[in-house]
């Protein structure tokens, strides 16, 4: 368990770095001007990262384990029964609410902006998803691996999402059209033998 300071210092650590990714790209945080920023040494920063790419992994494991449990708090509020469809589903809203619930970080994860945090972001979602889709071919018959599965849903999902925002469509809608694709894809004999 670390201690308070530890999770002080860390919070605003990941907190400077993102106020940054609003003035500049990734690529050009240095771990200096973030420590200036920050006011802390870089001392201070390498007891607790080896570089600025450790701190993003921190970011997104922070993601990880807040979109697990609520994803886990879905699960037991509306599918108790566990059913692939609704689990998908749940996977799915989770994803996009913890999306827009952090927006100040992942609206720096567009490729043509961020390119690493763009590749990082997805493969986070891409695992996850496979993670989940394997554990569940276990009981089901699969037509593809769940690496396959996984990187279509997650690169449908994501490009479905885009254009949507494209569009200026509101989170609602999002939620509503991407859920029911997702719903369609599943239920049909492509995914499922």
């Amino acid at each position: 368990m670390e201690d308070r300071r530890i999770k002080k210092t860390k919070k605003n650590l990941k907190a400077t770095l993102i106020e940054m990714l609003a003035d500049m790209p990734f690529e050009q945080v240095t771990i200096t001007s973030l420590c200036n920023r920050a006011d802390i040494s870089r001392i201070t920063f390498y007891t607790h990262y080896n570089d600025k790419y450790a701190l993003v992994d921190d970011i997104f494991h922070d993601m990880i384990r807040i979109g697990t449990d609520k994803y886990r708090e879905m699960q037991r509020e509306n599918n108790p029964e566990r059913n692939f469809t609704a689990s998908y589903r749940n996977m799915l809203y989770t994803i996009l609410d913890l999306y827009y619930d952090n927006y100040p970080f992942f609206r720096h994860t567009r490729p043509d902006k961020n390119p690493f945090l763009a590749f990082s972001y997805y493969n986070y979602v891409l695992k996850t998803v496979e993670t989940y889709t394997d554990r569940e071919g276990k009981t089901l018959n699969l037509r593809y691996s769940a690496r396959k599965i996984a990187g279509f849903l997650c690169y449908g999902i994501v490009g479905f999402i885009n254009e949507c925002h494209a569009e200026n469509m509101p989170l609602p809608q999002i939620r509503e059209e991407a859920s029911e694709l997702l719903t369609n894809i599943l239920t049909s004999d492509t995914i499922i033998e």
